[in-house]
């Protein structure tokens, strides 16, 4: 009897493997594929974080990460379902990198996001007021660093708004600079301060300017290498009411960095870059 128990027993473990390897092929190993766009918009004390959505049919969500540095190591800020994180940690001034992994009901996570994406949030303010300098030099400019309003020949004065003859005007002094960049939604439209277009000197004067538009929005270059911007909301024949952004770190430029594709698991190491 024993005999026939072990014979049938030999004869039925190849169907019992086969029960055991069909059981355990249900089970899925393999992670979603990093998110791919990432993009930042810099806030006061505050980044938005965008990505495209994934598309697989099993993923649970997204982890957001954040660095010093794009090499260095890189920490969870929070979980999300959707494809974007607002970071309120973030502080005026300091930079940060970040990445996005995607992960899926089984825990599978993804490797890091491969854009190279960061942002060094800065002050901002709205409906800000300032007045013709013909009539009211004492509240016509404004400095961004200690956001008030200064006289318009003040040492601090950034820049200053201007009424002459019905045409309205932003001005600068002469070793600063202005540009248009011309009709905006908000004051988040423009992303980064522009490399040239700067408005000229002109022959006598000791300013810079550009004819003030109600929706525009104005760069502005500081005398101490600061980067801001201005943007038109209200005008009347002697008041100006904008909104504004400046950049607390000298000779920063960006508000959205260009994105460059790097391979960077979540370990912090670069290993291969997509051209």
């Amino acid at each position: 009897m024993k005999s026939i128990l072990r014979i049938l027993l030999i004869a039925a473990l190849p169907l019992i493997l086969i029960g055991c390897n069909d059981f355990g092929a249900g089970y899925d190993d393999f992670p979603p594929a990093p998110p791919r766009n990432v993009t930042t918009v810099t806030g006061d004390n505050r980044v938005d974080i965008y990505w495209d959505h994934n598309n697989e049919s099993d993923l649970a969500g997204y982890n957001v990460y954040y660095s010093y540095s794009y090499n260095g190591t890189y920490e969870l800020l929070g979980s999300t379902k959707n494809k974007s994180f607002i970071d309120y940690g973030a502080k005026n001034g300091e930079t940060y990198y970040y990445g996005v992994a995607a992960y899926d009901y089984n825990g599978n996570e993804s490797e890091l996001s491969y854009d190279e994406v960061y942002s060094t949030p800065r002050p901002e303010g709205f409906n800000r007021a300032i007045y013709d300098y013909l009539k009211f030099p004492n509240s016509s400019g404004f400095y961004f660093a200690d956001e008030e309003v200064v006289p318009y020949d003040s040492d601090l004065s950034d820049f200053f708004f201007e009424n002459y003859n019905g045409t309205f005007y932003l001005n600068v002094w002469k070793d600063s600079d202005i540009q248009d960049m011309g009709s905006t939604y908000d004051i988040y439209d423009v992303k980064y301060a522009p490399t040239s277009g700067w408005a000229p000197l002109y022959d006598g004067d000791n300013v810079k300017y550009e004819e003030a538009k109600i929706g525009h929005t104005y760069v502005v270059w500081t005398v101490d290498n600061h980067f801001a911007k201005v943007r038109i909301k209200q005008m009347t024949q002697e008041r100006m009411v904008f909104d504004w952004a400046y950049q607390s770190i000298e000779g920063n430029r960006e508000l959205k960095r260009e994105i460059t594709e790097k391979y960077r698991p979540k370990d912090g190491k670069v290993n291969k870059t997509y051209k």
